[in-house]
């Protein structure tokens, strides 16, 4: 039964399997390429006009040589100017007409100014050959149940037989830059060399030999001469191992060095495929200084805070002093675990030459990636369709890639978005890896303007870019019809091409639906090259049942991956990012597949970059600070966190198996002593240090096999036995199917640590048992999202599953290549940005107050003390919203009132609150330097710290609390208040919600206390002027911190919205009646009261 390219859905608990449709695949059609070379764009030959019998001339000053369909594209696309002397181009007769055109008078050529589909009076042949082969294929991927079909175009490629000398990835090679991927051969050049790619023997130019001398005189064949290649042999092999024999780790992860059998030679394609660089000790050593001695600025500080209370004032006293405490304790969970910060370096020259040898199949590891998208409305369907096709055109073996696609809202919309772009690729992907472009996502790539004149990019370059470009608008439009028709949902539910219904029409009701586009099939693109695998999943839901949302959508893309193709290693990233360094794959490999350090790495972090952020980052959604400081700081201890996105895994590591343990050698002994005199010398005390050490490890053994770790060697020992026991040999099945379920093909599939199927299984059968392991019963009674796979019980999954990995005794890596691997958008609205870390402040909640709280869980086991300090940090943070907010609300109430949390300053606490001051800017300033940070991206995550934190983390602590020990869960609205049409309109939409009353009330309390203060001091005369700073800077400090909040409520518009207005008034007016209570215009005075006797004493 083949089943190749067909729709499969069914459900395993009621026996069901249906095979539903087939894909059908337009040809490809071809046309020849021109080859003319007048145009100084495109090499095209230049028209003759019929009515003037002339050649088509674009620029009146300088006729600058341009053909007509240039001149159209430039004036649409491009500058709208001539190339060689910056003139403004003129509508020509027959041209369409575009924003800038004088106004013309006439109506000659009405008929045609505003048609952009047919601009060419009189097209060049290649052209009209390529109109006159495309072909408009009705019905594939429409909504039959709507009765409106969709159209797929189907445009020729344009092919050349010159060899065209590429580009390298991100980087300028001769003064040419990375947008352009091709040199303009000159008609009279015959034959043009390639540039040599990434591990291929380059050949540099060498020095002119006389041949009248003698070939010695030069150093070549003498005894001289092969001296030195020993000696250098012998310099390069000493400078490779002495790492490992001084105790390093050679550049290596954990210093597996001299006795590991692997340790490279002085081969090239034996060394190590990347490399640690610690920060330079003239960065690090004044870093770890500064902090050594702010811990001792802040022993002085609080000896002087806890020695001197404020007795009029005891209670804003004892409140600044608890939240000082709660402060300096949270600084020290953030700030130890950077202690030890690393850059990495990798060699993607060596893994080619290690691993793609010439001549021979690749023997890179296989690589599946997850794409995972829930709801098409939320999360456009476009936006994903980029993500995957950057994905299918990745730098990677094709047969060693498998894009996995889980839809969990079942969605017909996201379905038929996927085949229209499944079918796109056929044209794309030939088209990324022959120009090498970057990045390989369109609406990216395109969005990018070329000048085609600067950098002398190659004619045929231009002229197939122009034709990709017109098919992928052609794209985006039918993605957008099937986005417009799916507005409305038809009574009886979908229905497919077949007049099969549609098996999600019930999001919450349906069986497991699996569709495999590319890769077994026989899909060819339009070179006849391979396709990488594609197939759209989505898991079986019924009601009753707890499906963890993301977490459970990701462990059955765990096992349907397992069935299908089962790589050693899976790459997860969200539906909205896409892949922007076509070679990190191959930079994750570096780590992976690294002989000596990679087989303790479970896995390969990549930082998050964004687009569509605007210049300032306002709320700091670009969280340079995380990415490029924090980050780094892990990546010396145990390796980063698992943010959720952009990371490589190995495949063991996720189901839940222990790190491999390196044995030591055995201890070396001296036996020149009798064995008397050991026992005399303390053997007692060696004996019972023993014990304890055996005691230990022994305690270890067990709490690493209390999470039931069954290793796929000890089975094979079993097995190898031929054990004649039937108990003996099913208490090994018995422990792998209540560990992983019941599925002998995933179970056999667990057992090889370098993947791969086993041979002789027919597709059908793998797709059956797909199915199966999508079923939503298949975790019932086993450890998925307990020890395998993503861990349940939390919003914010990522971080419990790189936590449960560090336990097992694995150690993750950071990777920051020069070109950024993947990029994605992010909210950059006020309210979106809140709600999005409202979510994550949610879920650290939930960890905290789990069994998995890094505070009480995973101890005996392998996780390092700095990487226990980060992760109790990352779940402890949300509290700190309480002081937080008491802490902004103090500066107004001691305005409001006249008094303060400090007693009069002597000059001895006067040092200590400047060396405090000193130490925590010195701490900034050394951060961003070895971080590579600006002083603005620094300042907008305090800035933003502390609006977070006064809003969406106090509502999240408050949320989880109600969540986790009540069981009642909440959601806050967001409506739209506002806006415009102008680039980055929506930094400046309003959206309501109630997680801004906080911080609004908070800038608003402190303006009002500011007011207070000042006219407090007014009154009283100069003398209170000098205590009144106090107040004032710490007043001044909440204000500035909450300056972005204020602009993003603000926006541009011409009035303040209502609601701020309302609540400023009525703060006010409560702050004025209390201040009226507190009275602060009547004189006071403490002596006795004088009143008239009455009595003349003259």
């Amino acid at each position: 039964m083949d089943t190749g390219g067909w729709l499969v859905a069914g459900s395993r608990n009621r026996n069901e399997f249906v095979v539903i449709n087939a894909d059908d695949f337009g040809r490809v059609s071809s046309v020849q390429d021109s080859n003319g070379q007048n145009c100084q764009i495109c090499g095209d030959d230049i028209e003759i006009l019929e009515e003037e019998k002339e050649p088509f001339v674009a620029c009146n000053e300088c006729a600058f040589p341009v053909c007509r369909t240039c001149y159209e594209y430039e004036r649409r696309e491009g500058s709208q100017s001539c190339p060689q002397c910056k003139t403004r181009y003129k509508r020509r007769k027959g041209s369409a007409r575009v924003e800038g055109d004088e106004e013309e008078d006439g109506d000659d050529d009405i008929e045609k100014e505003f048609s952009f589909g047919n601009f060419d009076t009189k097209e060049t042949p290649s052209v009209s050959l390529s109109k006159l082969h495309s072909q408009l294929r009705i019905g594939q991927g429409s909504f039959t149940g709507s009765g409106i079909g969709t159209s797929s175009v189907h445009n020729p490629s344009f092919y050349t037989d010159t060899n065209i000398p590429l580009l390298t990835y991100g980087e300028e090679a001769g003064g040419i830059s990375s947008d352009h991927h091709a040199f303009v051969i000159h008609p009279y050049v015959t034959q043009i060399h390639s540039r040599p790619t990434a591990g291929s023997s380059v050949s540099t130019q060498s020095r002119p030999i006389n041949p009248d001398k003698d070939i010695a005189v030069y150093g070549y064949g003498t005894v001289a001469w092969k001296d030195r290649i020993d000696d250098w042999k012998k310099k390069q092999l000493t400078k490779l191992q002495r790492p490992q024999l001084e105790g390093g780790d050679g550049g290596g992860l954990d210093g597996d060095g001299l006795d590991n059998p692997d340790l490279p030679k002085s081969d090239e394609s034996r060394q190590p495929l990347s490399r640690k660089l610690p920060i330079a000790s003239s960065k690090i050593n004044p870093y770890r200084i500064i902090i050594l001695l702010r811990l001792v600025i802040l022993g002085f500080f609080f000896h002087y805070r806890l020695r001197h209370p404020v007795p009029d004032a005891y209670g804003l006293w004892l409140t600044s002093v608890i939240c000082e405490i709660w402060f300096a304790i949270s600084w020290i969970l953030d700030q130890f675990p950077k202690w030890y910060p690393v850059e990495r370096e990798t060699y993607l020259d060596r893994l080619s030459l290690r691993y793609e040898k010439e001549g021979k199949p690749s023997e890179l590891a296989d690589i599946d990636i997850f794409v995972s998208t829930v709801d098409p409305m939320k999360e456009p369907p476009l936006i994903t369709a980029n993500t995957v096709l950057s994905i299918l055109a990745v730098d990677y073996p094709v047969d060693k890639v498998s894009c996995y696609v889980s839809d969990d809202g079942a969605a017909m919309l996201t379905f038929e978005a996927l085949s229209e772009t499944s079918e796109f690729a056929r044209r794309w992907v030939p088209f990324c890896k022959k120009f090498n472009i970057e990045p390989r996502a369109p609406e990216w790539y395109f969005a990018r303007k070329i000048d085609y004149l600067k950098d002398k990019v190659h004619p045929d370059f231009v002229r197939e870019r122009r034709a990709m470009k017109r098919e992928y608008e052609e794209f985006k439009v039918r993605i957008n019809v099937l986005v417009a028709m799916a507005q409305k949902v038809p009574e009886e539910g979908w229905i497919m091409q077949d007049g099969t219904p549609w098996p999600g029409n019930s999001v919450r009701d349906h069986p497991g639906i699996i569709q495999v586009f590319l890769g077994h099939n026989g899909v060819l693109d339009e070179a006849g090259n391979e396709l990488p695998c594609l197939v759209y999943v989505s898991r079986e839901k019924r009601p009753g049942y707890n499906h963890h949302k993301k977490a459970g959508a990701m462990n059955a893309l765990v096992r349907v991956s397992a069935v299908l193709s089962n790589a050693p290693y899976i790459l997860n990233v969200d539906c909205d990012h896409y892949i922007n360094n076509s070679k990190a794959l191959r930079e994750a490999m570096c780590f992976m597949m690294d002989p000596i350090s990679g087989k303790k790495v479970c896995y390969v972090q990549f930082p998050q970059r964004f687009d569509g952020i605007d210049r300032h980052d306002r709320y700091s959604n670009r969280n340079v600070v995380f990415f490029d400081i924090n980050m780094k700081g892990l990546d010396g201890i145990q390796g980063p966190i698992y943010v959720g996105t952009g990371c490589v895994f190995r495949r063991q590591a996720l189901y839940g198996f222990d790190a491999p343990i390196k044995e030591k050698p055995p201890g070396k002994t001296c036996n020149c002593w009798p064995k008397w005199c050991c026992c005399c010398c303390g053997s007692k005390r060696k004996n019972r240090r023993g014990k304890q050490k055996q005691e230990r490890k022994k305690t270890k053994t067990e709490h690493r096999e209390s999470s039931t770790q069954v290793h796929a060697l000890e089975i094979s020992k079993e097995e190898a036995k031929g054990q004649e026991s039937e108990n003996s040999a099913l208490v090994p099945r018995e422990k792998l199917e209540k560990r992983f379920g019941q599925s002998s093909v995933f179970i056999a599939s667990t057992l090889g640590e370098n993947g791969g199927i086993a041979e002789g299984v027919s597709f059908a059968s793998c797709l059956s048992e797909a199915l199966h392991v999508i079923s939503c019963g298949y975790e019932d009674k086993t450890e998925w999202g307990k020890e395998v796979g993503w861990i349940y019980g939390s919003v914010t999954e990522d971080i419990l599953t790189g936590f449960k990995m560090h336990c097992h005794g694995w150690r993750s890596v950071y990777c920051i290549p020069k070109r950024a691997a993947f990029k994605g958008s992010g909210p950059i609205n006020l309210s979106d940005r809140l709600h999005q870390v409202l979510q994550w402040a949610l879920g650290s909640v939930e960890i905290f107050l789990s069994k998995h709280c890094p505070i009480w869980y995973g101890y005996r086991g392998g996780l390092k003390w700095l990487a226990r300090f980060s992760y109790v940090n990352s779940v402890v943070y949300p509290w700190t919203s309480i002081p937080l907010v008491a802490y902004c609300t103090l500066p107004a109430i001691c305005l409001l009132t006249g008094k303060f949390i400090v007693p009069e300053i002597s000059i001895y606490a006067s040092l200590v609150f400047i060396a405090l001051f000193v130490s925590i800017a010195a701490t900034g300033i050394l951060e961003m330097q070895w971080g590579k940070a600006s002083v603005d991206d620094w300042w907008r995550n305090e800035q933003f710290w502390v609006i977070g934190g006064v809003s969406s983390h106090l509502f999240a602590l408050f949320r989880g609390l109600l969540k986790v020990l009540a069981g009642v869960d909440t959601n806050f609205t967001v409506t739209s208040k506002g806006g415009d049409d102008e680039e980055f309109a929506e930094l400046y939409l309003f959206k309501w919600t109630s997680l801004l009353i906080p911080p609004l009330t908070l800038l608003i309390l402190n303006c009002i206390g500011v007011v207070a203060g000042i006219s407090n001091a007014i009154t009283r005369g100069y003398e209170s002027w000098g205590p009144l700073f106090g107040r004032l800077f710490f007043a001044i400090w909440v204000i500035m911190h909450l300056y972005p909040f204020l602009r993003g409520i603000t926006g541009k518009q011409d009035r303040l919205p209502t609601i701020i207005i309302v609540w400023s008034t009525l703060l006010a007016s409560i702050c004025s009646l209390l201040w009226v209570r507190v009275n602060p215009f009547t004189s006071k005075y403490d002596g006795p009261v004088l009143e008239v006797c009455g009595l003349d004493c003259d």
